[in-house]
């Protein structure tokens, strides 16, 4: 009653103080509240401006039975927010003119890929981007790629969850570049028409892992280098996210979130043989230096790429006319990779076993999420970010 009292003449005499530090304390409370309500383990989250964080915070636990808490500087992996990486990393290997957009990918590779349905049509690279091209994930061949380490911690319940889903990490071929080639090669042991779609490339939606991972091969391919150590060069290094890596190290370990099935179970760790498209391994305040970035590129002013690639990225690919099938123009589009939304974001969401992520962002304000558990829905934690964000951002 006290506080309700002087309430008024302290918005008098500081009304942006006051404002701006309930609203933090209003958004710490729905946050708090949201990871009691899902029974999450933990998540960490931070807003930003064009200037960089304003808020910034974790929730919960990274490792629940040794009690480590989730903290904006908490590192796991993030899923599909990954491909993002790969758009940027596309565009600035347009700059460096090792192909465009329209290139036929066959004219890049070392091997040929072949949609046995339409072999004899082109698939350009702005088909990979768009999710476009025909290749598809094979689920009973996709799901193997996933590669666990053995645990004797693992529960029989979550083992035998695993198995009944092809998480078996039982593939021969582990490198990105001997797995494409198996999986989209006619003379691959991996190849089979049920990697493709019937559709001409351009003509049908479909989400595809595979496709994404091959695009930032093109880049392996043309530049001479590892995409980790392109994307270093290029993206990591400049915007200094010196705890972000492709690869699980024993020092990002140390910092690393247990991924959970539930709170109960927990998944071993595990890499990615097609490591781009979700195999980035980063925390939300490393994560917040790139989404930072890319409101400034909205803005004019990246430091990593050209206006004109900026543009390019993320500029919506389709119009009603133009739009594939199996595909929804009522809620987003599609630059090159990322997604427009039609609420005015761009972003980008994950998942991949124990990991939800999402990146969201316009040209004044920015979003990071990461939970170390799967979430089907996350209507509402985006909800509560953008509201809250929205305020901060406006004082």
């Amino acid at each position: 009653m006290r506080f309700l009292k002087i309430l008024p003449l302290l918005m008098v005499l500081f009304p942006g103080v006051v404002i701006a530090q309930t609203t933090v304390d209003s958004l710490t409370y729905h946050l708090d509240e949201y990871l009691h309500k899902k029974d999450l383990p933990g998540f960490a989250v931070v807003i930003l401006n064009n200037k960089g964080p304003i808020y910034q915070k974790g929730f919960g636990y990274a490792d629940i039975k040794n009690q480590k808490t989730f903290t904006p500087k908490t590192i796991q992996n993030i899923g599909s927010v990954s491909k993002t990486v790969v758009a940027v990393a596309l565009m600035k290997a347009i700059e460096l003119n090792y192909f465009t957009l329209e290139t036929d990918i066959n004219e890049i590779l070392p091997f040929k890929v072949v949609n046995p349905y339409r072999p004899d049509q082109l698939i350009r690279v702005k088909d990979l981007t768009t999710h476009t091209s025909g290749i598809i994930d094979n689920e009973d061949m996709f799901n193997r790629t996933y590669r666990f380490r053995k645990s004797s911690d693992l529960d029989p319940i979550l083992g035998q969850f695993m198995k009944a889903h092809g998480y078996t990490s039982d593939l021969a071929d582990t490198t990105l570049q001997t797995f494409l080639k198996s999986y989209l090669s006619p003379t691959g042991k991996l190849y089979s028409a049920k990697n493709f779609y019937d559709s001409e490339p351009g003509k049908r939606a479909s989400y595809s892992n595979v496709g994404s991972a091959l695009a930032a091969y093109l880049i392996e391919v043309k530049s001479g280098m590892s995409f980790p150590a392109f994307t270093e060069k290029y993206v990591f290094g400049p915007l200094k996210m010196h705890h972000s890596d492709w690869y699980l190290t024993r020092r990002n370990l140390k910092q690393h979130s247990v991924p959970y099935f539930t709170k109960q179970m927990a998944f071993p760790y595990y890499t990615l043989t097609t490591y781009p498209d979700g195999g980035l391994r980063t925390s939300a305040l490393d994560l917040s230096k790139y989404v930072l970035e890319m409101i400034r590129g909205l803005n004019g002013n990246s430091k990593i790429l050209a206006n004109e690639s900026v543009k390019t990225m993320f500029k919506p690919v389709f119009t009603a006319a133009t739009v594939p099938a199996n595909m929804n123009l009522q809620t987003r589009n599609k630059g090159v990779f990322w997604n427009i939304y039609n609420d005015g974001y761009i972003g980008h969401d994950g998942d991949d076993p124990g990991v939800t992520t999402n990146i969201l962002f316009n040209d004044h304000i920015g979003i990071v999420f990461l939970t170390n558990i799967y979430l089907k829905d996350r209507t509402d934690i985006l909800k509560i970010l953008k509201k809250y964000g929205e305020r901060l951002v406006k004082k």
